[in-house]
């Protein structure tokens, strides 16, 4: 590398750092002036819930002195555990650690189209800044959750797998570690083994050895984290993989074509509808050159997609589609590598030129549009968990006994602030519900054989089971009934 191609290299590093500073810190701007500065989701407080508790207590915990199984990423909550440890404040921490990971993946974006694109020009580049900038990426690194983290080590198997140099043990590895981060990380071993089956062309006894050494990486993280889950718990799997499928069951009773077209669209709300026809173009080059195995990162985004469909087709209104996140990354690479090969920003030929130079400020601009428009919709959130969620919790640390017993469906926050005791309605952490997750009748007979004190809930998630207690608090804010949403409502349970 020249003194001339280093010093550009630099300058374009340099800009990317800007650029996420930028990214990031307008969404958290954006938070702050409109109700402070936390997170938009009320599952980020479970996490922070099992960091606190490991970095203070040593122990893995939702509630100090009770083991729990309640955390879908364990790696994830250690990660958090490191800003309790330091004694920082743990949205600073969790902020830090969101943007380092969304500036990684950005970067290692840059590199991967590069390599699909057999060139180091500068254009490659474009899928950083659109990555830094693309808005469910930009609200997930600061969500509080494990998204970027997977959004990453996703990135990282799949340009591994398209490159020339990885060994079969180390991506089997890189895949068992990423279940720590979450269970459906296991589906990137089927993209592996296609890579596989299409690189040693069907000789069997190179696939076998490969095989072996990919399931024997696979193993050495796995083996321990069903063990853990089993100790803890007593099943193989976090609680919230069950209770999750089991709360939202009847959406299964939709037929599976709609379900996998919903799941399909999740991706596709910004800027990546205008790179599907990249996405095309690149797999029919794809084609032409018979280069099977570079299809692996689209079969991994049909797999996830399609495994939601099955057993969890949770839609947009779903926090924005945040378990179909992770493709979004793979999604966008593959589809600016299309655009890069196809662009003829200054050929001769009218009609490329003009498509060329479109396309490209289509791009550009829709991607700055949702970007904004993301930083809204992350605001808002945050204000709605601020305001119900976090509130409700405060309200039931400072007027309620310290031994009572508090029934509630959203307990992120209030195990996080609450500091009482609490039966978990969402059977996130104590499985006890999950039979009968939305059987009200069975709810209420559960409180009161728990001889529960308050349930805490929105009110149309259990119409008749509130009919068992005596309202008492309300949060009464005004950003969730703005959503279409309700308010927080705490109700003393009969006695």
């Amino acid at each position: 590398m020249t003194i001339q191609e280093r010093r550009r290299t630099q300058g374009l590093n340099l800009g990317l750092v800007l650029a996420i500073v930028l990214s990031i810190g307008f969404y958290l701007w954006m938070s702050w002036r409109t109700l402070g500065l936390a997170f938009p989701l009320d599952d980020a407080w479970i996490h922070q819930s099992y960091a606190r508790n490991l970095a203070l207590r040593g122990e893995w915990a939702f509630l100090p002195g009770q083991p729990s199984a309640g955390s879908t990423s364990p790696l994830w909550a250690a990660v958090l555990a490191g800003g309790h440890a330091l004694g920082l404040d743990p949205r600073a921490w969790t902020y830090g650690m969101g943007t380092i990971l969304l500036g990684i993946t950005a970067w290692l974006g840059a590199r991967w189209v590069s390599q699909r694109q057999g060139s180091e020009r500068s254009w490659h580049w474009l899928a950083a800044l659109l990555l830094v900038f693309e808005w469910h990426l930009v609200w997930a690194a600061i969500s509080g959750m494990e998204v970027p983290a997977m959004a990453l080590l996703v990135v990282v198997v799949l340009y591994a797998l398209d490159g020339n140099r990885w060994r079969a043990l180390f991506i089997g590895f890189l895949i068992g570690l990423g279940v720590w981060l979450r269970p459906d990380a296991v589906l990137l071993a089927l993209a592996a083994a296609w890579v596989i089956m299409t690189r040693e062309r069907f000789q069997i006894r190179r696939i076998l050895k490969a095989f072996g050494g990919l399931l024997l990486g696979m193993a050495l993280p796995i083996a321990p984290y069903l063990v853990f889950n089993r100790l803890l718990s007593g099943a193989w799997w976090p609680t919230t993989f069950y209770a999750k499928q089991a709360e939202y069951a009847i959406l299964r009773q939709t037929p599976l074509l709609q379900r996998v077209v919903e799941q399909a669209g999740l991706p596709l709300v910004g800027v990546i509808a205008l790179l599907l026809p990249g996405i095309v173009l690149g797999g029919v080059r794809a084609i032409r050159s018979r280069q099977w195995f570079r299809f692996a990162p689209l079969l991994w985004v049909c797999l996830h997609l399609g495994a939601y469909a099955l057993r969890l087709p949770l839609d947009y209104h779903y926090q924005h589609g945040r378990y179909a996140m992770p493709t979004v990354p793979i999604l966008l690479i593959l589809g600016v590598e299309g655009l890069l090969g196809w662009l003829q920003l200054d050929t001769e030929t009218v009609y490329k030129r003009v498509i060329s130079r479109a396309w490209l400020a289509s791009v550009i601009i829709v991607a700055a549009i949702f970007w904004f428009l993301g930083a809204q919709a992350y605001a808002r959130d945050v204000a709605i968990i601020e305001s119900e969620m976090v509130a409700t919790a405060h309200w039931v640390r400072e007027n309620t006994h310290e031994d009572d017993l508090i029934a509630a469906h959203d307990i992120g926050a209030m195990g996080y602030f609450g500091e009482r005791e609490i039966l978990d309605l969402a059977g996130l952490v104590d499985p006890i519900v999950i039979p009968y997750i939305r059987d009200e009748q069975a709810l209420e007979a559960l409180l009161d054989a728990q001889q529960a004190d308050y349930l805490v809930t929105f009110p149309g998630w259990y119409p008749q089971l509130i009919s068992g207690g005596t309202q008492v608090f309300t949060t009464n804010g005004s950003f969730s009934p703005l959503a279409g949403g309700e308010n927080m409502t705490v109700y003393l349970w009969r006695k």
